[in-house]
C-alpha cells in the first residue's frame, strides 16, 4: 500500500530524473518512491559493434536468417546513457590463459580484413563480446572498461535513476573447425566477476542483494516487504544482475543460502529465496507472470524487440506490450532508428529515461 499511495501523488507525466516542481511532481515526492516503482528503457547487447561487412557476408552466405538477426550495432555506452538508456546488457567471457579471443576465425577468414584493435583482448581480465569467432567486435572489449565507462558517466550525472547492468555469461561457441570455445565459468571465474565489479564501483555506488535483504531471512521476503531503496537513495547507483540459466546461477551462488557477499542479483524463479530480479523477455506471452512478479516486489526486465524483426517490419506491437506489462526495465536495439530498415524506434511512453511504472508493487 505504501508504494501505491506514494505513486498516486506522482503524476504519470512527471519526469523522474528532473522533477518539475509542480504539485505532485516535487523532488521530495518523486524521491520517496521505491526504486522498483519506476519503469525505464534500456538496450540489448549494449556493447555490440557491427560485424565487419566482409565477415557478415560470409555468415549470410551460410545462414541468411542468422546473419540478419545479428545485423545491428550500438554506439559507445556513454552515448546510449545520454540517449536515455538506464539498463545496459553486457556479455562476458572467461579468459584464464589470456589471449584466447585475440585471433577469431571470422577475422582470419574474411577477405579484405577490416581493421580491429585486438590489443585489449591480449590483456588479462574478463572480455566482452557476443560470439568468440564471428561476432567479437565491442565498444568496450574489457569488462572493466565497460564498467569504467558507466562509472564515469554516472559520476557526471549523479541524479540518474538506478542503472541496471545485465550480464550474460557466454560459454562454448560454434561447432566448426577453427572456432574458439569460451571456457566454463568456474568458481574462480565467478569470483572474478565480483572482483572486477568492485574494482570499479565502490560500495556506496552499488545496490547489492545484501543491502536489499537487510535483516530479512531471504531476499524474496525482503522485496515482498518493500525493502528496495527509495529512489532518492538509489540515484547515481547501479544494480547488476546475472541473466543466466540455472546451472550458472547455481555456480555463482555456490553453497550460499541466498546471495551473501555477492555483488550481483541473479535471474531466478520467483519462489527462490534469492528472488529479487527476473528476466521475462516475452511481454505478450508472459504478461501475467511479469505483472505478478512486479506486484511481488521483484524487478523485471523484458524486451521491446528482438533479432531485428520488429525494426524491419516497423512493428510496435511487442514494445507496446512490454511497456504495458509493468516490467521495470524494457530493453531495445533501437533507441534510434536504423535507417536501413525504416522508422522503427522504441521510446518510453511520454518520453524521457524513466516514468512511473504502470503496474505498482503491493508495498
Amino acid at each position: 500500500m505504501i508504494a501505491a499511495v506514494l505513486a498516486a501523488a506522482v503524476a504519470a507525466t512527471c519526469p523522474l530524473e528532473h522533477p518539475s516542481g509542480a504539485p505532485g511532481c516535487t523532488r521530495a515526492e518523486v524521491d520517496a518512491l521505491p526504486m522498483n516503482a519506476i519503469q525505464a528503457i534500456g538496450t540489448h547487447n549494449s556493447y555490440k559493434m557491427a560485424i565487419a561487412p566482409n565477415e557478415w557476408a560470409m555468415i549470410h552466405a551460410v545462414d541468411a536468417k542468422a546473419a540478419d538477426s545479428l545485423d545491428y550495432s550500438k554506439p559507445p555506452l556513454a552515448t546510449q546513457l545520454d540517449q536515455g538508456a538506464r539498463q545496459l546488457e553486457i556479455d562476458i567471457v572467461y579468459d584464464p590463459d589470456v589471449g584466447l579471443y585475440a585471433n577469431p576465425l571470422g577475422y582470419r577468414q574474411g577477405k579484405g580484413q577490416v581493421p580491429y584493435d585486438f590489443t585489449p583482448l591480449k590483456t588479462p581480465g574478463l572480455k566482452v563480446l557476443h560470439e568468440p569467432s564471428v561476432d567479437y567486435r565491442s565498444v568496450c572489449p574489457l569488462f572493466v572498461q565497460c564498467l569504467k565507462d558507466v562509472r564515469t558517466w554516472s559520476l557526471a550525472h549523479p541524479d540518474h535513476v538506478p542503472i541496471l547492468i545485465i550480464l550474460n555469461l557466454k560459454e562454448g561457441g560454434l561447432s566448426i573447425p577453427g572456432a574458439t570455445k569460451a571456457p566454463l565459468f568456474d568458481a574462480k571465474a565467478m569470483d572474478s566477476i565480483d572482483a572486477e565489479i568492485r574494482s570499479v564501483f565502490p560500495a556506496d555506488a552499488l545496490i547489492t542483494p545484501d543491502q536489499v535483504q537487510g535483516a530479512y531471512p531471504t531476499l524474496r521476503e525482503a522485496v515482498a516487504a518493500g525493502a528496495w531503496p527509495r529512489l532518492g537513495a538509489a540515484r547515481g547507483k547501479v544494480m547488476i544482475a546475472l541473466d543466466c540459466p540455472p546451472d550458472q546461477v547455481a555456480r555463482y551462488r555456490e553453497d550460499r543460502k541466498v546471495l551473501e557477499g555477492r555483488a550481483a542479483f541473479v535471474n531466478i524463479d520467483e519462489s527462490s529465496p534469492a528472488a529479487g530480479y527476473i528476466t521475462l523477455n516475452e511481454p505478450k506471452e508472459q504478461s501475467a507472470r511479469i505483472a505478478a512478479a512486479v506486484k511481488a516486489g521483484i524487478i523485471v526486465r523484458t524486451r521491446a524487440d528482438a533479432d531485428t524483426w520488429e525494426a524491419r517490419a516497423d512493428d510496435t506491437t511487442r514494445q507496446a506490450a512490454a511497456f504495458a506489462s509493468g516490467a521495470q526495465y524494457v530493453s531495445t536495439d533501437y533507441l534510434r532508428p536504423d535507417e536501413r530498415f525504416g522508422p522503427y524506434v522504441a521510446k518510453l511512453p511520454g518520453g524521457g529515461a524513466a516514468r512511473l511504472d504502470p503496474v505498482q508493487p503491493d508495498r
